[in-house]
C-alpha cells in the first residue's frame, strides 16, 4: 500500500511517500519538506503566534495535496515538540484540523524516541545486538536504549539544536559566529542535563552498537569526512568525539553565513550547526561514547513500520 507521512518539527514540514507492505522495506516513492521553523513562532508567553498558525495550515494543505496527488492511501500526520510545548497548541491542532481535514497527532517525547529507535532497529537488525540511540531535532534531544523493537529506556531532553541556539547562540540566526562564552555555557547546560539521563540510559545495560539519526548528526558526520549523500543509504557513516572537537574548534570561528556555503550543509539549518556540535559532543561525552554510527532511519520511517505492524494485527 502507498504510505504518507506528514511530519511537523520545530525546523521543516517533511513529508514522504513510501510504497510498503508488512515484511518488507519501505520504498520512498516521493520525499519533500519545506522549511517553517515553527518553533520560531512560539513567543515568550509560549504561545504559537496567528502568524505561525497560517504558515502550519498552509504547509499542511500543500502536504496533502501532494500526497493526494500521489495516490497516498493512508496519510499518517503528526507533530513533535514545538506544539505539544505551546500553552495554544491543542487550540491551534483543531483549528488546522477544521481547516484542512488533517488530524496532526501530537508525539510525545518518549513516544519519538520509541518510534526512531524501532527505525533504527530494524534498519540494523538483530545482529546489531544492545542499541544505543540519540536523535537531535530542532527542539529535544531524543534517547533510547534496548535490546529489542521497544527500547527499555526512552527519554527526550530540551536540547533541541534550534532551542539552544535561539537561547545560547541568538547572534548565530542573524548570521553571526558565536562567542566561545555562549559555547560553554551550552556545553555546561548539557552536561547537567545529560548527566541524569545517561546513568539511567546506561543502567539498562552497555551498548553493543551506538546509532545516531536526524538531519544535525548527519551533517555533522558530513563536515567532519563522512560519505556524501550520493554515496547512497548504505555507506557507512560515524561521527566522532576527535572529529566534533575539530569541527567545533572550526565553526567557533567563523559565522553562520559562511558555514551555509559549505557542501553538505541546509542554508536554513547553518545557524544551527554549533549547537548542535556542543550538544552532540556533550551526549557522547556523558554516555562515554568515542563514536556512533550513522542511520538513515528515523521517525518518519518508525512511524511507518508501526503502523505496517498494526495493519498486520488487525488482519
Amino acid at each position: 500500500m502507498r504510505l504518507g507521512v506528514l511530519d511537523v518539527g520545530s525546523n521543516t514540514v517533511h513529508l514522504l511517500v513510501v510504497d510498503a507492505h508488512r515484511g518488507a522495506q519501505p520504498a520512498p516513492m516521493h520525499d519533500e519538506r519545506s522549511v517553517l521553523r515553527l518553533s520560531e513562532h512560539v513567543g515568550r508567553d509560549d504561545l504559537l503566534s496567528k502568524e505561525g498558525e497560517k504558515a502550519l495550515v498552509k504547509a499542511v494543505r500543500q502536504a496533502c495535496d501532494q500526497a493526494e496527488a500521489r495516490g497516498c492511501e493512508q496519510l499518517l500526520a503528526l507533530v513533535t515538540s514545538a506544539i505539544r510545548e505551546a500553552r495554544n497548541g491543542l487550540e491551534v491542532l483543531e483549528r488546522v484540523r477544521e481547516r484542512t481535514g488533517v488530524e496532526l497527532q501530537v508525539t510525545s517525547g518518549e513516544e519519538e524516541a520509541r518510534l526512531t529507535f524501532l527505525a533504527v532497529r530494524r534498519w540494523f537488525g538483530w545482529s546489531a545486538g544492545r542499541l544505543l540511540v540519540l536523535d537531535i531535532g530542532g527542539g529535544s534531544l531524543e534517547l533510547a536504549n534496548g535490546l529489542d523493537e521497544d527500547p527499555d529506556v526512552a527519554l527526550s531532553l530540551p536540547l533541541g539544536a534550534g532551542r539552544t541556539t535561539r537561547r545560547y547562540l541568538p547572534g548565530a540566526q542573524q548570521g553571526r559566529r558565536p562567542s566561545l562564552r555562549a559555547l560553554a555555557e551550552l556545553d555546561e547546560h548539557a552536561a547537567d542535563l545529560l548527566e541524569p539521563a545517561a546513568k539511567e540510559l546506561l543502567g539498562a545495560g552497555p551498548p553493543d552498537l551506538v546509532a545516531a539519526t536526524s538531519k544535525t548528526f548527519r551533517t555533522l558526520a558530513r563536515l567532519t569526512g563522512a560519505a556524501p549523500y550520493s554515496a547512497g543509504l548504505r555507506a557507512e557513516r560515524r561521527l566522532t568525539q576527535d572529529g566534533l572537537d575539530q569541527l567545533l574548534g572550526f565553526v567557533a570561528r567563523i559565522d553562520s553565513a559562511a558555514l551555509a556555503e559549505l557542501q553538505g550543509v541546509s542554508p536554513d539549518r547553518a545557524h544551527q550547526i554549533p549547537a548542535g556540535a556542543v550538544v552532540a559532543r556533550a551526549a557522547m561525552r556523558a554516555l562515554h561514547v568515542p563514536s556512533v554510527r550513522i542511520c538513515p532511519w528515523a521517525l518518519r520511517e518508525g512511524v511507518i513500520l508501526r503502523r505496517l505492524d498494526q495493519l498486520g494485527e488487525e488482519r
